[in-house]
């Protein structure tokens, strides 16, 4: 996955990178309930650091999901737990959070 950049993982759920951390959240904005993206492995970030939802602009942090900027201001993704295993990050459903 590009540095700085996100892809969707699973049904309704996108990755984020940025070096080497890694972060999972529902692909779901809080502000309507719809996808953050237009298209699969489509995200909008800037800044290597903040996910932008495609559809009303709402401006996310990578490491803890909160809206820092746009409709939602405050409100959070919702975290998937996830692990890192070889290089490959994978839904932990071992230590659900």
């Amino acid at each position: 996955m590009p540095d700085g950049g996100g892809i969707e993982a699973a049904p309704a759920v996108l990755v984020l990178r940025r070096g080497g951390e890694a972060w999972a959240y529902r692909n779901v904005c809080p502000h309507f309930s719809i996808r953050l993206n237009y298209e699969p492995d489509a995200f909008w970030t800037y800044d290597s650091g903040l996910l932008i939802c495609a559809h009303h602009s709402a401006t996310f942090r990578f490491e803890d999901g909160v809206c820092v900027d746009g409709p939602c201001m405050g409100a959070s993704l919702v975290r998937v737990p996830i692990r890192i295993e070889a290089g490959r990050v994978l839904i932990d459903e071992v230590n659900p959070g």
